[in-house]
């Protein structure tokens, strides 16, 4: 499947995307970090087949396959710094980006439409070489007032909180066989893998907000949704503010996990500066904090 390919089909064919084709078409346009094909639930079958691409129950299920995207993942960050990265570094930023990546599939729905799609790992498809994401949107769950409420493939629940309890196991779900698979070549337990999960899916919802102007709406939604520790999820979304200079606050929170960007260096005599760690990583005191995003 070539880039674009699924795009193109999913605007040729797009009322097949419906009723959740205009939610994913308004989430893709104001998150440019989400880097998702999306293609008509026809066709998933056929991108499935395609030429190194495989869907996300396989990833978990032949190790062969899952070595493959990592060894895809590595080589993409030594062609940028110029040297591999610590092989334990390699499966962890790739698993970020398909989690930040798949949960904000089923996040974005819910903060935009209050509709939260199950997607299972057999609807995710992925490019061994490149990590590149396809999905066809399916069925999804709604409150009762709204307008899909009834029709085939659509679960109504009876309120907000049981909407996001779905929304948290629709997550868990389709994540456990993925860490079940990846969390030997990580080298960390449990807790660090279900604290990066949850810290993707608060870190996407607050990602929408802000692309949309609606940085404490989404905040406020990222913290109903995860109050504390709910399991699996280690800790909650936890939220809190910075002081800075002239009177200006800064939201910010301190993951539970971690991605290890901080960890990937680049080759000596590169020139290239090593990567900072994240602003919201536990590694970064709160004074670093304001001075970097003042700097911006």
């Amino acid at each position: 499947m070539s880039a674009g390919s699924a795009m193109s089909a999913s605007k040729v064919a797009e009322s097949d995307l419906q009723p959740l084709a205009g939610t994913y078409q308004l989430l893709l346009q104001a998150c440019e970090s989400l880097r998702v094909e999306l293609v008509p639930p026809s066709l998933m079958e056929w991108a499935g087949s395609a030429k190194n691409w495989v869907d996300g129950a396989a990833l978990a299920d032949r190790p062969e396959l899952l070595d493959a995207l990592i060894e895809g993942e590595s080589a993409r960050i030594a062609d940028e710094f110029g040297q591999k990265p610590r092989t334990d570094v390699v499966p962890s930023r790739l698993l970020h980006h398909y989690v930040w990546s798949v949960a904000l599939l089923m996040s974005g729905p819910w903060y935009l439409a209050r509709r939260v799609p199950r997607i299972r790992p057999g609807d995710i498809r992925i490019q061994l070489a490149t990590a590149d994401l396809a999905f066809g949107p399916r069925g999804f769950a709604c409150l009762p007032d709204d307008p899909a409420a009834g029709q085939p493939g659509v679960k109504v629940l009876a309120h907000e909180e049981a909407l996001r309890a779905e929304l948290r196991s629709a997550v868990a779900d389709h994540m456990r066989p993925l860490l079940a698979a990846a969390g030997p070549r990580m080298r960390r337990g449990p807790r660090a893998q279900w604290g990066m999960v949850g810290d993707d899916l608060v870190s996407g919802i607050w990602y929408l907000g802000r692309m949309l102007d609606q940085e404490e709406q989404s905040v406020r939604a990222a913290a109903a949704l995860l109050p504390g520790p709910i399991a699996p999820f280690p800790a909650g979304a936890d939220f809190r503010r910075l002081q800075g200079r002239a009177g200006r606050t800064h939201l910010t929170r301190t993951r539970a996990g971690c991605c290890l960007y901080y960890a990937i260096r680049p080759a000596v005599g590169s020139g290239l500066p090593a990567p900072q760690a994240c602003l919201t990583c536990p590694r970064t005191c709160d004074e670093e904090r304001v001075r970097r995003l003042e700097e911006e």
